[in-house]
């Protein structure tokens, strides 16, 4: 490093650095006295020796521990200068080339960031020793440079130095960075043999990358094999379990630390709770609960948003709203968590509510908080909603990153929007496998399979790799456009990644199947399925109801309530489509009084199916009266008893409909004109069934379908 004299500027930023500091005060009398003693042309041993706490040693030994003393205090990006101003003094005292002040150097330089500066320190430092291999090792492990932090280890060792306790935590961590777990194996039985596996700080290091690939029975070997077990080893430990959603172990674990005489900390907390959300084990959440307030955590910032987040999970809104306003102070994070926590559980407005409070309370909104308020946006009715949050994304330049993007886009989807979702991909500027998918998936939604193809084959000419999500948003684009050779390369392609295990590809491929014709095949993907969540049940329901087999949908249904599975709004409704088809109407009567008795007795998308299986079994005074008895209305259920009064030949009734559907502020979408269109060719209306298909085009802009063109043929 080269160096100048000290100017006046200088000596007085470095008087101010001094007063800050937590030096003790023989150091800081020391220090300050540098800038002095340089405009005087003093020599800086000579001014030591007039130090009050000299003892008798050398000059040199005595400024070598001040100038360490003074190093280790430089150790975050914001002291880099303070570190390189004590650099500067020690290389024009002449004392250097110091062991242990040269490596700490380096140290200083590596921690604060500097990786230039400590790569000219690297080079200069006697290297015979395993210190400054240990922080270069570290350094290139902190930039992500996993591979040349692996190549410096084997440089360390063709040098005929020896690693110690202190190198193979950051060389581990590399091989989880580069995901090379035989490597680390291998690292692991070389760690094994010079005896350093039961180091607390080695073991901390292997437990954390058996666990990152679900290893855990490896992990757990290595942890009792550490005879002193410090809280960061322990913690590591009960992670591990709590990503592998295994609360019973994180349980057993955590009063096993307990019973020790190492004391839970923060983290340990967060561990805990955070398993008990992902579980929404409410009840054992709330017994920790206590136990934060025991130890004095609750109010710990990462405690108290875990707790808020597993509240949220466990829909205990009362409990969340009064630990929340409990808090001396919320940060960003606690009001993210309330934010996601009321868009994930449907309460939109109370959400956006929130997100005015946090900005009255002086908290400014990040790429996070509108991420996740942008998806309780998911009609057109929110279309100026989601333009003004898009516009305070640009007026407050917000990181757009690739999630914000996708929410983005995903909002434009909703709301019907094509041509800003494309806006906003196209200026995007790289390919990300996050935005993709979301077009993929937007695309899909608005039946446009052959676009969301063409943006799934741009991400593979970029060279980038579909994940499961991106998977389970193409699938249904062959579904619909009857590629049953592509979706068997996907499925392929599933089986190669690993991938077909988790439910939503696996009800994604179900789903396929079916739509291309081979239902044994969709069945034989469902029956093999690990496990089974509501949508792929649902899946499978709605997959017998479309090719003909109501029966096998019917009893599927009572297979799922046999199971413990919860019925939602789509079984439902799926199932009462079977019914309508077989037709069986004491069936779809049955399940009618399932819904009045529980959650469902106001679902729209359930009530809108039960319209439509009443009108299907010849009921269609019951189907107007669910109609007439909704609570809330939407598109759905408009065209559902619009079809029902076209489909029985009542055209001036569907027309009285079409119009008070218009007027309570519903507009018509492609469904309403294929109903209306069918309804004027059952009433034998040709010239009224051409005016709506001209209405639909010309008046509102809706594109005409297949099917819309194969009715008017009809």
């Amino acid at each position: 490093m080269e160096s100048r004299p000290l100017s006046h500027r200088d000596s007085s930023v470095f008087e101010t650095t001094m007063h800050r500091s937590r030096l003790s005060g023989t150091c800081k009398r020391l220090l300050l006295d540098v800038p002095s003693a340089f405009r005087g042309r003093r020599n800086l041993a000579a001014l030591a020796l007039e130090q009050p706490g000299f003892d008798g040693t050398s000059a040199e030994e005595f400024l070598e521990g001040r100038f360490l003393s003074l190093l280790r205090g430089c150790s975050r990006p914001c002291d880099l200068n303070r570190g390189r101003q004590v650099h500067a003094q020690v290389v024009v005292n002449g004392i250097g080339d110091l062991g242990p002040l040269e490596t700490r150097v380096l140290g200083m330089y590596v921690l604060c960031g500097s990786f230039t500066d400590a790569k000219d320190v690297f080079f200069r430092v006697d290297k015979r020793v395993s210190l400054p291999w240990n922080w270069m090792i570290r350094c290139f492990a902190m930039i992500g440079w996993f591979e040349s932090a692996l190549l410096l280890y084997l440089k360390m060792f063709f040098c005929d130095v020896v690693p110690d306790k202190y190198t193979f935590p950051y060389v581990i961590k590399a091989c989880c960075g580069l995901r090379a777990l035989e490597l680390g194996s291998l690292f692991h039985g070389t760690i094994s043999s010079m005896g350093l596996e039961a180091d607390p700080f080695v073991g901390s290091s292997l437990i954390k990358m058996y666990t990152e690939n679900n290893l855990i029975d490896h992990a757990r070997r290595v942890f009792d094999r550490v005879p002193e077990k410090d809280c960061v080893l322990w913690n590591v430990m009960i992670d591990g379990y709590a990503q592998n959603g295994d609360l019973r172990e994180v349980l057993v674990l955590f009063n096993s630390m307990r019973s020790s005489e190492v004391r839970p900390n923060f983290v340990s907390f967060a561990c805990v709770l955070s398993i008990c959300a992902l579980e929404a084990q409410v009840r054992c959440g709330a017994q920790f609960h206590g136990l934060t307030v025991r130890y004095g955590l609750d109010f710990e910032s990462s405690v108290a948003n875990t707790l808020l987040a597993m509240y949220s999970k466990c829909r205990c809104w009362s409990d969340m709203t009064k630990l929340f306003h409990m808090m001396p102070r919320a940060d960003l994070i606690a009001w993210n968590v309330m934010i996601s926590g009321y868009v994930q559980n449907g309460f939109g407005k109370e959400a956006v509510n929130s997100l005015y409070k946090m900005q009255l309370a002086g908290v400014r909104p990040d790429s996070v908080t509108l991420a996740s308020i942008l998806p309780s946006i998911s009609d057109s009715a929110g279309l100026k909603q989601g333009k003004e949050i898009h516009a305070y994304i640009v007026r407050n330049d917000v990181n757009l990153d690739a999630f914000l993007k996708s929410a983005l886009i995903d909002m434009y989807f909703k709301c019907r929007n094509v041509e800003l979702a494309y806006k906003i991909f196209d200026g995007t500027g790289t390919m990300d496998v996050v935005i993709c998918s979301a077009m993929i998936s937007g695309y899909v939604l608005h039946g446009m399979s052959g676009d969301a193809l063409n943006i799934f084959r741009q991400l593979i000419n970029a060279q980038m790799k579909p994940n499961a999500i991106t998977l389970a948003s193409i699938l249904p684009a062959c579904s619909s456009l009857v590629a049953l050779r592509l979706g068997k390369e996907l499925h392929c392609y599933a089986l190669k990644n690993r991938f077909e295990g988790r439910c939503y590809v696996g009800s994604s491929l179900t789903d396929m199947y079916a739509k291309c014709g081979r239902l044994d095949h969709a069945h034989y993907m469902f029956e093999n399925m690990p496990e089974k969540d509501a949508v792929a049940w649902n899946s499978m329901i709605a997959s017998f109801t479309q090719n003909g087999q109501p029966e096998e949908a019917v009893n599927l249904f009572r297979q799922m309530g046999v199971e413990g599975v919860n019925y939602d709004c789509v079984t439902v409704s799926s199932t009462l489509s079977a019914c309508a088809n077989l037709p069986a109407i004491h069936h779809g009567r049955e399940i009618h009084g399932f819904m009045m008795k529980g959650a469902l007795r106001s679902d729209m998308v359930a009530e809108s199916a039960l319209i439509d299986m009443y009108a299907k079994c010849g009921n269609l005074v019951v189907a107007r009266c669910v109609f007439d008895t909704m609570e809330v209305k939407n598109e759905v259920s408009w065209n559902s008893i619009i079809a029902a009064y076209g489909s029985h030949g009542h055209l001036k009734e569907a027309m009285g409909l079409f119009q008070e559907m218009m007027v309570s502020g519903f507009q018509p979408d492609h469904i309403t004109f294929l109903t209306m269109i069918s309804s004027c060719g059952h009433a034998g209306e040709v010239e009224q069934g051409f005016q709506y298909f001209h209405r639909m085009r010309d008046e509102f802009g809706i594109k005409a379908r297949m099917e819309h063109y194969a009715c008017m043929v009809d």
